[in-house]
This record gives C-alpha cells, sequence and structure tokens, in this order.
C-alpha cells in the first residue's frame, strides 16, 4: 500500500512570486545561452583569474581537482573537471551498490503504485518520468534514491556496479531549476524537466533492472553520455530511444559514463530483487564510490 501522502509545506509569497516568474521565463533559451557563456575560451591570463574566482564562490575544493588550474581555458571545462586519482575509492566489495555522483540524497524509498517522492508531499509518476508505462512497471514494487549536484560538485556521473547499457532515451520538456524552490514548488518537477534515462542490465544478466535518469535543469547546458552522441537541450528535438541490446556497452563499476554541463540530479531506480538501496536522510551528502546500496549475491 502506497504511503498517505502529506500537504508539503506552504510557499511564502515571494517564493510564489518567483516560481510564477520561471513560468514565464523562455528557460531553454537561457540554458542554451548560459551554456554557449559558459563555453567561451577564455584568454589564458583571464582565465586564471575567472576560474579560481569562481571555484572559490561556489566552494570547490581544489585539492581534489586533477589538471592544474592554469589548464581550464572555460567555466565549462572547470564544471566538467576530472578527479584527481584516489580521491574517491570505489567500494571494492562484490555486493556493493555505489553512488554514481557527488551531491547530496534527495527523497528514496519504495516505487509504489507507480510514484516516487520529489520531496515529501510531492509525489511524481515513474511512468511520466520513464515516458512508457510498461518501462514503469518493471519497475514497480522497487527502490529509488534522488541525488543533487550543486555547483561546487564534481559533475561527472559513473557506473554503480558492473553494467551493460541496453537503452538510452531522450524525454524533452522544460528546464525549471532542480533547487529547494523548484523541487518544493513545481509538481511532477523532474517528470516535467529535460531528461536522458539510461537502462541498464547488470553485468552477465539478460533482463533490464536498473535505470539512471540525469535530468536537466535550467543552465544547465547539456547532459552528455560517453557511449552515444544523445544529448539534450536542443532546439525542436524530439523524444528519441536508442536500443543497444546485448551487445551494449560495458561499464565496470565506478566507470564513467556521463556528465552534466553544470549541475542537477540524477534518479536512481532498481527493479525489485536488483539492489537494495540504503535510505538516507534528505540533505545528507554523498560521495562517488561510496556504498548505498547491496546486490543479490546471484544475478
Amino acid at each position: 500500500m502506497a504511503a498517505p501522502l502529506v500537504t508539503p509545506p506552504p510557499l511564502s509569497p515571494a517564493s510564489r512570486a518567483l516560481l510564477a516568474a520561471l513560468h514565464l521565463l523562455p528557460n531553454a533559451l537561457l540554458s542554451r545561452a548560459a551554456g554557449r557563456v559558459a563555453a567561451w575560451r577564455l584568454p589564458a591570463s583571464l582565465a586564471r583569474l575567472v576560474i579560481p574566482a569562481f571555484g572559490r564562490a561556489v566552494g570547490v575544493d581544489f585539492s581534489e581537482v586533477r589538471d592544474p588550474l592554469e589548464g581550464f581555458r572555460s567555466i565549462q571545462d572547470f564544471f566538467t573537471r576530472a578527479l584527481a586519482p584516489g580521491v574517491r575509492p570505489i567500494d571494492p566489495a562484490a555486493e556493493a551498490f555505489v553512488s554514481p555522483c557527488d551531491g547530496r540524497f534527495g527523497a528514496c524509498g519504495r516505487i509504489e503504485s507507480g510514484t516516487l517522492l520529489q520531496v515529501k508531499g510531492r509525489p511524481y509518476s515513474l511512468a511520466e518520468l520513464l515516458g512508457d508505462a510498461a518501462d514503469a512497471r518493471a519497475f514497480e514494487g522497487g527502490g529509488y534514491a534522488t541525488m543533487y549536484l550543486s555547483p561546487r560538485d564534481y559533475h561527472r556521473f559513473h557506473a554503480p556496479c558492473a553494467l551493460r547499457a541496453t537503452r538510452l532515451r531522450r524525454l524533452p520538456g522544460a528546464l525549471f531549476p532542480v533547487n529547494r524552490l523548484g523541487v518544493e514548488g513545481i509538481e511532477a518537477l523532474f517528470a516535467r524537466n529535460e531528461r536522458l534515462c539510461a537502462f541498464f542490465a547488470r553485468d552477465g544478466a539478460a533482463t533490464e533492472s536498473v535505470c539512471i535518469v540525469a535530468v536537466g535543469a535550467m543552465m544547465v547546458g547539456k547532459v552528455r553520455v560517453t557511449f552515444d552522441d544523445l544529448t539534450t537541450n536542443l532546439p525542436g528535438a524530439p523524444p528519441e530511444t536508442r536500443a543497444f541490446g546485448a551487445d551494449g556497452p560495458r561499464l565496470a563499476k565506478g566507470e564513467e559514463w556521463g556528465r552534466f554541463e553544470f549541475g542537477s540530479t540524477l534518479v536512481i531506480l532498481a527493479a525489485p530483487g536488483a539492489v537494495a538501496l540504503e535510505p538516507r536522510a534528505a540533505g545528507a551528502p554523498v560521495r562517488l564510490g561510496e556504498r548505498i546500496g547491496t546486490l543479490p549475491s546471484t544475478h
């Protein structure tokens, strides 16, 4: 039985006014423009000033950055930076299902009656998130976890266990912000925003059991994956699904497979029996490679 719904806390008048303004803004156009500005190649003398200042402003830990700061020539290059070797150890236990990214936990729990929570009192439809009712039914009774990436976070994401990519789906949509205002104030935010849904089978298994949804947001230039050129935030782009079948790309646990050009959200879905996700309190920090669930001993 689904948990009883809880009315979300009321928003302040200022927040309601800001939400009304967000619905009027050309969010996709603004996001594409922000992506272009972030990608501008700066003169080396200016980049040496701008990149460190930006990193300090958002709270980046420079000791974790792999490459010298003077080598970055755009804000976007710095946003999608690589980590120094060894700063994110991947839990080596065979049964460990690890966080695919840095960030903070949002809502997490059991998928019931085809719904998830984006925040307490704000349910949304899994079928709408995935763009397909049959896909949603395959995850009924399984688990989900939401990860938020802030501007300070590492913006690449990785495989939580050994996986084979089976399908990739682009679902165009809005680009509302996924900050606290958007999550608490916009109904079905994750199912309305543009997103890429990546479906996976565990390595050696025939059936899909994991889906990771990379949700776009306002000022997110694009979502990209390493194994395909399907991306987001393209004017007039239609919904599209690409199937890879049994020969889909294989990913080792901890292997990089995608990135946000600016930060946003990952929603992790696990089919019943595929992963025992370990819930954490909303807002709890998480690091790439930390154990967040347990895999069964057999596929």
